[in-house]
């Protein structure tokens, strides 16, 4: 019998250990017990083998195999996971990645451009939901935040996303508390031999609403050690129509993304190198005062990932760079004030992942994030609000985050485990003096800004204790307990204009009110408990089903007051009380607290030679969200929920959807947030496989309903009303969400 060195013995021992700590030895996807999924809905679910139903997302079943692609995180009961199968097959209706997010549990988008939703999760969203793309973290580059870090990828170059929640363990990462999401681009995919194989797929997809065509790509060239990836692609569309017919301004699109990355497979050592970037001509935005009309981007990124005996090193390194105007894009908006900022991404990360013994593992690792903005207004000839200067918003804007975290992993014995972790985040922020666009009209404020020191440092602490307990091989439960910490970006601390023209150029909420910043601010902690309980029929996996209840306390939640700064006294005298019209807001921490639950889950209907398999699918969402003093938070989701039925036979697939949205009547007093009523939604999606080609159709919004969205902000073009420089929004009509649409998609692969 051949002898087995100490060497490899331990590293056998170290791999399983590895490999345990994203293992559930239960399949856990998220659910909702069928009487109550008739009762709501469900969010939109799929599975993960490539021939199954193309409806986008799925709790996590979080398998053995599933360390590797986590980097050795602990993945959490109530991870969400959106496989890159899932993501492409999203295609047929939407080239938004963000707005995948929305279906998942608890997940939610805020409305903006056609590519450019920011995501939310359990109730937070925008800059509390940090997005890192292949490890890079993108800062804030526009005063609107159009161009959010998963505007740079359409949804068919996401190979995977993992959305981690509230209490997620430290070593997920820092500066944010309401999610993580995790999105792997173009991963190395080796192939057996040295003989080189050539592998990908082209799709072309075309929507008749909104006349959307477009198409994505993804080759691979690999052998055993080495793998070449191409990944990218183009899409294009028109103003959409809502279900009564209008046609919804500015909400035209252009975009065009790309990544090539090259791996190296040495031993149990990986190295990749990448580069990408984005080019969007223009993208229409009906719930802001302004266009996008240029955006640039181009990145580079290295990463390794090492196995050794003790355990496993991951690195990564990368640099962004993002030139964006913004404008007005005729005839939906016309006039002339081009908007400017150019930012810069560097950083760095290092992470260990240790397996100390059988039954403990430990993580250290170091993070640097640098982000520089400069945010300035040319001069329009002529004009004298708008002229002779150019107006600085952000001068040489500076924030650099340094990380540091040690986090242990204990399991117990065969039933309990526990995570336990501590992170420390120290922020650094500056910027330069800035001027407006002449002394007359914003030298006041100017020079009180730049009387006053800009530089800030946050020490920020957060940490996160999560206990597991299996109890059998059909269920699970799981309590996290965390405190998150979030320091304020640029523009919450940094902008300074009162002059309203200034101020409605401020702000990423859709809601058309204008915003000042505040130089006192301090970082928001949410302090966050949560609860998951999943239940499954371990032999035949008839059904499954995840309750997750949660509750967040914010202390100095970065939320907003009315200003009454003499600037915005000045331009809207009736700013204090005014509830019928658009206001003026001032950056101001407030404690709040948030609660919730999402529920999901989905049972077996029938399984037969002559209809196939037959699958229901369902969840439910819920949250609610207030400060202190009595105001609700903003872009709260109502309840809402999916249900739906999905058929497999032969070589179709079969999918018939119910989108339920409650109406929206807890909205934000200080931003007069606008109510929106209750809907339904119903889908229709279907494919063949031929070989190597498939084929998708799909109905969205069979009945062509006509419904507001609950997130999607003030609607500031289509309705209009006579002003002084011709005319301006008026207050008080939604942005009405999209109309049927007949959806088709072709794919190669090869």
């Amino acid at each position: 019998m051949r002898s087995v060195s100490p060497a490899t013995r331990r590293r056998a021992l170290t791999r399983n250990a590895l490999r345990q700590t994203t293992a559930l030895r239960t399949p856990v996807l998220a659910a909702l017990a069928v009487s109550a999924l008739a009762a709501t809905g469900t969010t939109a679910r799929a599975q993960t083998a490539p021939d199954q139903l193309p409806t986008v997302v799925v709790q996590g079943e979080v398998r053995s195999s599933g360390a590797s692609d986590t980097g050795g995180n602990f993945s959490p009961a109530n991870i969400a996971l959106i496989s890159g199968i899932e993501a492409q097959s999203a295609t047929l209706w939407t080239s938004d990645s963000g707005s995948l997010i929305s279906r998942i549990p608890g997940g939610a988008a805020w409305g903006a451009g056609g590519v450019s939703s920011l995501p939310a999760v359990n109730g937070m969203g925008a800059d509390r939901v940090q997005v890192s793309i292949n490890g890079m973290i993108f800062g804030i580059a526009c005063p609107n935040e159009m161009n959010p870090p998963m505007s740079f990828l359409n949804p068919a170059m996401i190979s995977s996303a993992r959305v981690y929640m509230g209490t997620a363990p430290v070593s997920v990462g820092g500066d944010y508390t309401g999610a993580k999401v995790d999105v792997t681009l173009a991963p190395p995919r080796f192939t057996p031999g040295e003989a080189l194989t050539v592998s990908g797929q082209v799709s072309g997809f075309y929507r008749s609403n909104g006349q959307g065509y477009g198409v994505d790509a993804t080759a691979t060239v690999s052998n055993a050690d080495t793998s070449v990836t191409y990944t990218g692609g183009w899409n294009r569309a028109s103003d959409y129509t809502s279900g009564d017919g209008t046609t919804i301004k500015s909400t035209m699109y252009e975009t065009q993304n790309h990544a090539i990355s090259i791996s190296k497979k040495i031993a149990d050592q990986v190295f990749t190198a990448q580069v990408g970037g984005q080019f969007i001509p223009y993208e229409g935005y009906p719930n802001q005062y302004m266009d996008m009309v240029d955006n640039k981007s181009i990145y580079a990124n290295g990463r390794y990932k090492g196995e050794f005996d003790w355990g496993e090193l991951e690195g990564t390194v990368f640099a962004n760079r993002i030139r964006h105007t913004m404008g007005f894009i005729a005839p939906d908006k016309t006039g002339d004030m081009p908007m400017d900022t150019r930012t810069t991404d560097v950083g760095y990360s290092v992470k260990g992942t240790i397996a100390a013994t059988a039954r403990d593992i430990v993580r250290i690792g170091n993070e640097l994030y640098y982000n520089n903005l400069d945010d300035w207004w040319p001069p329009v000839a002529g004009s004298m609000m708008m002229g002779p200067d150019t107006f600085i918003s952000i001068n040489n804007g500076q924030r650099t985050r340094l990380g540091t975290y040690g986090e242990w992993e204990r399991h117990i014995d065969d039933r309990w485990t526990a995570v336990l972790g501590v992170r420390n985040d120290i922020v650094w922020m500056n910027t330069g003096d800035v001027q407006g666009y002449n002394q007359m009209m914003y030298g006041l404020d100017a020079a009180l800004f730049n009387a006053q020191s800009h530089a800030r440092t946050d020490v920020n602490i957060d940490a996160t204790a999560i206990l597991r307990y299996e109890a059998n091989d059909a269920s699970l439960y799981e309590l996290g307990l965390a405190r998150k910490t979030r320091s304020p970006n640029f523009y919450e601390r940094y902008a300074w204009s009162t002059n309203p023209m200034a101020m409605s150029m401020i702000g990423w909420f859709g809601d058309g009110n204008g915003y000042v910043g505040n130089l006192d601010l301090v970082p928001e902690a949410a302090h966050t408990v949560s609860f998951t309980a999943t239940w499954h029929d371990p032999a035949n996996k008839a059904w499954e089903l995840k309750v997750s209840p949660y509750y967040s306390y914010v202390v100095n939640y970065i939320d907003a007051d009315r200003c009454l700064l003499p600037g915005c006294l000045a331009g809207q005298p009736a700013n204090p009380y005014v509830q019928d019209d658009f206001v003026f807001l001032r950056f101001a921490n407030h404690d709040a607290w948030l609660y919730g639950v999402n529920i999901d889950g989905k049972l077996a209907l029938w399984d037969t030679d002559a209809y196939g398999q037959g699958t229901f699918r369902g969840s439910l969402n819920f949250v609610q969200g207030q400060r202190t003093d009595g105001v609700n938070l903003y872009h709260m989701m109502p309840l809402n929920g999916v249900m739906a039925v999905d058929q497999k036979v032969g070589n179709w697939t079969n999918s018939l959807e119910l989108q339920m949205v409650a109406s929206k009547v807890l909205v934000s007093q200080v931003r007069n947030e606008l109510e929106t009523s209750a809907y339904a939604l119903l889908n229709f999606r279907t494919s063949y496989q031929w070989e190597a080609v498939r084929l998708d159709f799909g109905i969205e919004n069979i009945f062509d309903t006509n419904y507001n969205l609950p997130l999607g902000g003030a609607n500031l073009v289509n309705y209009r009303i006579p002003s002084m420089m011709g005319s301006s929004a008026a207050w008080g009509f939604p942005v009405a969400g999209m109309g049927r649409s007949f959806n088709t998609r072709v794919t190669w692969q090869f």
